[in-house]
């Protein structure tokens, strides 16, 4: 709802606006921002909840509802990528050309109408019973800090010294593990299960703190989903952007993902899974951390392409000559084919490596990898820029001025390639030892 009236506020904004003040556009810009941080980690995880999917698929049919999961989330994304190519082509035409104030009444008018429907089918859906009064995951930040106090605790407990007194010593003090005095304080374990005998809820803080090794180490993907809205499109406006009279805008480039996006999901649905099938005896092909692998080796691959273009742009400019700015779509097709394994792996997984009570913070989880990403991403860009100043010896010096044909962004692009391979060797360690869990297999 909150979107729903950030639109309604955006879209009376523009018709009001030669009586509002400029500052009066930030309440409708809020409300849409609370409303997409409301509905966009709860919407996805409650979809996939319809399905009626149990945790435990060590049955049989464990692999065949496996795979239906999974092509919901690939569908899912299919159906984002559609709408975002519509938006980005659609309504951009109708806002040049009939104006503002029917480019924000026909999102309006569609969200009002999405709303209507999603709210008749409330009677139908599937609701997954919340979690009980007595379960610890309403307090992620107090059950991480306890999880941290006591793997700290632990470490330290094993790893004590005990030395031998001193020979005058009378007295031998032995030291023994602590232990409860009475089986009241034995543990809260016994006091979370319930009466039916099933275990306990888990920790939301020990879930999180499990699932952190490898949401850290895929930020460095996100850093590289940033690139096609930042250096790829200043790269662009730097070459020859004519096609006989008509002019390609730089931005128009990032559609080239959108599309390859939606081209690519059909066929992996229809044609490389099964090719992977039949080697891998699954019905799945591979599994999801693989999925999230795939995806990342691509990333890798597509920075090595961006760099050695960049460095083939600095060269011909060297010799009068430009290049097509066309040369940049194979980095742009390379990032939209590691999406559809990535960014569809990473929403399954995060949703699946949750208790059902905590799946909207499985998704709120995938969402944070991409909100953080830019955080660091930015974060690269400056301490780059700081360090390749002060080595060539003055400030815009550096690998990234704000003069794109003094800037070296075959440098940063090499750069982030060797990052994203470090991230790529401890994600393979990391699925490694959850496959050894038991956990890789199953999902």
């Amino acid at each position: 709802m909150f979107s729903l009236q950030g639109l309604v506020a955006l879209t009376s904004w523009v018709l009001l606006c030669t009586w509002m003040p400029t500052a009066s556009l930030l309440l409708p810009l809020y409300l849409i921002s609370v409303g997409q941080g409301g509905y966009n980690p709860s919407l996805q995880a409650f979809g996939a909840d319809q399905l009626e999917i149990e945790d435990d698929l060590s049955g049989k049919d464990g692999e065949e509802k496996s795979r239906k999961r999974s092509l919901f989330f690939q569908w899912w994304y299919f159906g984002i990528c559609s709408g975002s190519l519509l938006g980005n082509s659609i309504m951009s035409y109708i806002q040049d050309t009939y104006g503002w104030e029917l480019g924000f009444a026909i999102p309006t008018a569609v969200m009002a109408a999405s709303v209507a429907c999603f709210t008749a089918g409330a009677r139908c859906y599937v609701r997954n019973r919340r979690a009980p009064e007595n379960s610890r995951s309403s307090r992620p930040i107090e059950d991480m800090i306890r999880s941290i106090k006591q793997a700290v605790l632990n470490r330290v407990q094993n790893g004590r010294v005990f030395k031998l007194p001193p020979k005058e010593a009378d007295v031998v003090e032995l030291e023994l593990q602590a232990q409860p005095l009475s089986e009241e304080y034995s543990g809260n374990v016994e006091k979370e299960a319930n009466q039916e005998g099933n275990p306990p809820a888990p920790s939301m803080g020990k879930t999180i703190l499990k699932l952190l090794p490898i949401w850290t180490l895929l930020l460095m993907f996100a850093v590289i989903f940033q690139l096609p809205s930042t250096f790829f499109t200043r790269q662009g406006a730097t070459m020859k952007r004519n096609i006989g009279s008509f002019m390609i805008p730089p931005a128009t480039l990032q559609s080239s993902i959108t599309i390859s996006i939606i081209l690519l999901m059909p066929l992996y649905d229809k044609l490389i899974i099964p090719v992977i099938s039949a080697v891998t005896r699954r019905d799945k092909g591979i599994t999801v951390l693989q999925r999230i692998g795939v995806g990342m080796v691509l990333s890798i691959l597509a920075m090595v392409v961006a760099a050695t273009m960049e460095t083939s742009r600095l060269r011909s400019r060297e010799q009068k000559k430009q290049h097509s700015i066309l040369w940049l779509l194979p980095q742009y097709v390379l990032l939209g084919v590691s999406d559809v394994f990535t960014v569809v792996g990473m929403q399954e997984f995060f949703y699946t490596k949750v208790p059902s009570a905590m799946r909207t913070i499985g998704i709120g989880l995938y969402l944070s990898v991409f909100g953080v990403g830019s955080f660091l991403g930015s974060a690269l860009i400056s301490v780059v820029e700081v360090v390749s100043s002060a080595a060539a010896g003055g400030i815009g010096r550096g690998w990234l001025p704000d003069d794109m044909e003094e800037a070296r962004l075959d440098k940063y692009y090499w750069l982030l390639a060797l990052l994203s391979c470090v991230s790529f060797v401890w994600f393979t360690c990391l699925c490694k030892r959850h496959e050894e869990d038991g956990e890789g297999s199953s999902s």
